[in-house]
């Protein structure tokens, strides 16, 4: 699946819980779309891993935060920052990476 305002990094910690980081700023016109990407996202890793969702240190194959501001430096331009962060455990991510054309 392609993306076009999402931009993935990843990072991993110890124990091979990796983290998947995106951040988009845009202005309202450009918003719906971006809100579309996330969606995207989301109905994939919850149809791919149905039920499974949770902290992964507690049990779960992966969970998510999402964050959507107006940036106030730039009140005029009315710009909105979206942030998701996804983690998962190994299984998840490998899955993500390759639903997304994803580096490893």
């Amino acid at each position: 699946m392609t993306l076009n305002y999402l931009d993935f990094d990843y990072s991993e910690d110890t124990e091979g819980i990796g983290v998947f980081d995106a951040m988009a700023t845009v202005r309202p016109e450009r918003l719906a779309a971006v809100h579309a990407e996330v969606a995207q996202v989301l109905d994939w890793a919850h149809a791919a891993f149905a039920g499974r969702r949770g902290a992964v240190e507690e049990g779960g194959e992966w969970d998510y935060d999402l964050q959507d501001v107006q940036d106030l430096e730039e009140a005029n331009a009315q710009r909105r920052t979206v942030t998701l962060s996804i983690s998962g455990s190994p299984a998840f991510c490998a899955a993500f990476r390759e639903a997304f054309d994803l580096p490893a």
